[in-house]
């Protein structure tokens, strides 16, 4: 929808927003109109650069046409019957994700979070099922982060987080081990462990991928004493890292892996895939999802698949990805690290810039980026992103960078 059809200005849409809409987030001050590409446009027609690709989902590209006009046909003929028919978007995904992903099966949801509540579901009830009624435990990472619903809010190791903060005691069964550090994790679990579930790469938790010793370590822990692994991929999955899942990075496979984000090519949906033993404890009536499975969700998730396969966007992720790492950590000026994995890219400052400031400048010079606190600045830039776009960017995070120096110096000085 654009402004010339609603009769109305940015600035009365903004105003309608502030006096309707219950605000949790720090709005980009401009009214996004039309994606295309690399780029979002504002009311003015003006283009921003998209490093952040509505947080890592269009991996294909703003309004990828193949995914549009996928999305069109599908609406067509057939929006929404919940999960008592069979449905053709539906069969033809779960065949796909599963065979490319070397899964078992799989259940759709309708979010990151939601996948990730239905992944803790899986493991609490198989455990309970196949041990006992005291073997529900799962231990998480600290600085993790896994969704806002409560089991999700939960398993996140980050107590002071705003998205904990208020919202009374979390639920039980959780214990949090060091990210990166095995025997942290072997410490941390007891008999009444089930699982231990971790990111392949930390997101909220400031960009920071598993080593090899890490995961493989928990893949061979987790066998040896009857536990599920469990990897949140909602974030680092279908081509982020260099790889179609981030776990093939590292030659594993998971018991239970999350999923969304990429998966829908900008269209709402998540999913959980599992190996047939673990998949075994949801029965008919232990879990559901109204929307889940949604077919024009499900034709658009097949759409982005094969735009990611077919152009082989992994493979351009560990490419540009590793270039444009090299380049933030050898160029951006006032910086601690350059980290990541293919494109899910963190920068962190040495504490003399704002990373959040530095969001805001990168904003005015017409970059989209997110701030992690006020110390790390993350890219997650769809797939197709190509080299020159990525010095283009760099270019504005070292002038933004700057920028935010000589104005804290400045400020120093007054004082």
């Amino acid at each position: 929808m654009r402004l010339r059809s609603t009769g109305f200005t940015a600035e009365e849409i903004k105003a309608k927003v502030n006096r309707y809409m219950i605000e949790t987030y720090e709005r980009f001050d401009f009214v996004a109109q039309r994606g295309e590409g690399m780029y979002l446009y504002d009311e003015h027609d003006e283009p921003y650069l998209d490093f952040y690709a509505g947080v890592a989902v269009n991996a294909a590209g703003n309004c990828s046409p193949r995914v549009v006009r996928t999305v069109q046909e599908q609406a067509a003929d057939l929006m929404q019957t919940f999960n008592y028919p069979y449905t053709i978007p539906q069969a033809l995904l779960a065949e796909k994700i599963c065979t490319t992903i070397g899964m078992d099966k799989i259940f759709y949801q309708n979010t990151g979070t939601e996948a990730n509540e239905a992944m803790i579901k899986m493991a609490r009830k198989y455990g309970i099922e196949h041990y006992g009624p005291e073997r529900y435990s799962i231990v998480t990472a600290a600085q993790s982060f896994h969704g806002r619903t409560y089991g999700a809010m939960s398993a996140t190791g980050q107590p002071d987080n705003a998205c904990q903060i208020g919202f009374g005691p979390m639920e039980a069964g959780f214990s949090y081990a060091e990210f990166n550090n095995l025997q942290s994790f072997i410490d941390a679990c007891t008999e009444n462990t089930i699982a231990i579930m971790v990111e392949p790469v930390q997101g909220e938790g400031g960009v920071h991928p598993a080593t090899r010793e890490f995961l493989c370590g928990l893949r061979r822990y987790c066998d040896e004493h009857e536990m599920l692994l469990l990897l949140d991929e909602v974030q680092s999955g279908w081509g982020r890292t260099g790889n179609i899942m981030s776990y093939m990075n590292y030659g594993i496979r998971p018991d239970i892996v999350s999923m969304a984000k990429a998966l829908g090519g900008g269209m709402p949906i998540g999913a959980v895939c599992a190996t047939d033993e673990a998949a075994s404890a949801f029965t008919p009536g232990s879990h559901g999802s109204t929307f889940g499975g949604h077919p024009v969700c499900c034709a658009a998730a097949l759409a982005s698949i094969d735009e990611i396969l077919e152009r082989d966007l992994p493979g351009n992720a560990r490419e540009v990805g590793n270039y444009f790492i090299d380049r933030l950590g050898r160029e951006v000026p006032h910086i601690k690290e350059a980290r990541g994995q293919g494109l899910f890219v963190g920068v962190e400052f040495d504490g003399s810039v704002s990373a959040t400031e530095v969001k805001h400048e990168c904003l005015r010079r017409h970059l989209l980026i997110t701030a992690i606190g006020d110390d790390v600045i993350r890219m997650v830039p769809p797939l197709i992103v190509t080299r020159e776009q990525c010095d283009q960017a760099l270019d504005i995070i070292c002038d933004a960078a700057e920028a935010v120096y000589a104005k804290a110096r400045k400020t120093t000085r007054v004082a």
